[in-house]
């Protein structure tokens, strides 16, 4: 017959715990002292927080301040050896010194006759312009759609401002 072997000893350094499966299995007992426990989720009622002013204007992040400190001596050096590095041929340092003297493209101011917009029914002639330059090239489709958006809004303005004149003169009318 085969023997029924004990299991093995623990560690001398393990700890022994007595825990019945109903412990396991059950939650833990809900603290008495709702007070002391850690508010979960949003903590504030919205609109306002702990800093209702928001961090000060002009506050700097302070592991930018210590980067600076620390490079505050050495910039001049660094900066040779990534030129340095950029002629012989490192194409991270390339990149790095060509994104310094020519940064990425914005915004850049484009030239092209644009008529005036007085009313509403001048846009038609400034879109048209607009629509114009774009097929001749003088301006990319991005840069046609951002100033067609910039004459809409116009007209709007246009459109509110005629509406509120026209509410005057009848508030005027109105009046004995």
């Amino acid at each position: 017959m085969d023997e029924i072997s004990s299991p093995p000893a623990p560690p001398e350094n393990a700890v022994q715990t007595d825990i019945s499966m109903d412990e396991i299995s059950s939650p833990p007992a809900p603290a008495e002292d709702t007070a002391m426990q850690k508010p979960r989720g949003r903590p504030f009622e919205p609109g306002s927080s702990g800093n209702p002013h928001g961090r000060p204007k002009g506050s700097r992040n302070k592991t930018t301040m210590a980067v600076e400190a620390l490079l505050d001596g050495d910039a001049a050096a660094i900066t040779r050896k990534a030129v340095e590095k950029a002629l012989e041929g490192d194409m991270a340092a390339l990149r790095l010194c060509l994104e310094r003297i020519l940064p990425a493209r914005r915004d850049r101011p484009v030239a092209f006759e644009l008529p005036k917009i007085a009313t509403a029914a001048d846009a038609l002639e400034a879109s048209s312009a607009v629509l114009a330059a774009c097929a001749e090239g003088i301006l990319s489709p991005s840069e046609a759609a951002e100033i067609m958006d910039l004459i809409t809004t116009h007209i709007r303005t246009l459109e509110v401002t005629e509406i509120e004149a026209r509410l005057n003169a009848l508030g005027k009318a109105r009046q004995p």
